[in-house]
């Protein structure tokens, strides 16, 4: 049986890494205007909440190494300090990912803890909601500390708002409205991924969903 749930995880975060390398290969190549279109978040959050820390932590460095190959990428960052790009790119999103995991797993701890029904559920999305918008948060954030520690002269004229105002208006921005509005949607699609399967998650999603949730389901 462990050795049954080993597979499900391995193929599961395995499927998700697949959706994160696709997603951020299209938005390294699809802009508008100076804003990059960019999903790969998504799948980070739900990996991170099904399958864990390290698990956000690998999708992550994945996203990261796609970031790597992005042309504006190695035509602004990468000539300049390859090693600090390398860093940067893997340590923001690498770190994102831990992060989700870590805060899921702090929400669904205290969900255990309570005998309330109504309490378990609203941890449960409370939980899967801040693990989701907290990934282009600290995504955005280490790359504005990276930055400014590494390419301010180099990329942004020595201008530390320069960094803070390119960021905005071309990531962060858009990556936060993805990331507020799908979080419902995340809560609902964990929900049915989990209602009546085991695909080796870390979690027993069983005790934040009622029997009745169960049953409308199979009915």
């Amino acid at each position: 049986m462990k050795n049954s749930l080993k597979i499900k995880r391995m193929v599961g975060i395995a499927i998700l890494s697949a959706i994160v390398i696709v997603l951020q290969v299209l938005s390294n190549y699809i802009q508008i205007g100076a804003i990059s279109i960019t999903l790969a978040l998504i799948p980070i959050a739900v990996g991170a909440i099904l399958y864990g820390p390290i698990a956000g932590a690998i999708l992550g460095l994945f996203m990261g190494l796609i970031v790597l190959t992005a042309p504006s990428t190695q035509a602004y960052f990468f000539v300049n300090n390859p090693a600090a790009t390398i860093f940067l790119c893997l340590l923001k999103t690498g770190l994102a990912g831990l992060v989700a995991g870590f805060i899921f797993k702090l929400f669904a701890y205290f969900a255990k803890k309570t005998d309330s029904t109504k309490k378990k559920k609203v941890l449960f999305a409370t939980g899967i909601i801040i693990a989701t918008i907290i990934i282009p948060v600290i995504n955005t954030g280490l790359f504005i500390a990276g930055a400014t520690l590494f390419f301010l002269n180099s990329v942004y004229g020595g201008s530390a708002m320069a960094v803070i105002n390119g960021v905005f208006t071309t990531n962060f921005l858009i990556e936060f409205i993805v990331s507020v509005v799908l979080s419902p949607a995340i809560v609902t699609l964990i929900k049915v991924l989990t209602m009546q399967n085991n695909l080796g998650f870390t979690t027993d999603f069983s005790e934040f969903i009622s029997d009745n949730e169960i049953n409308e389901e199979v009915e």
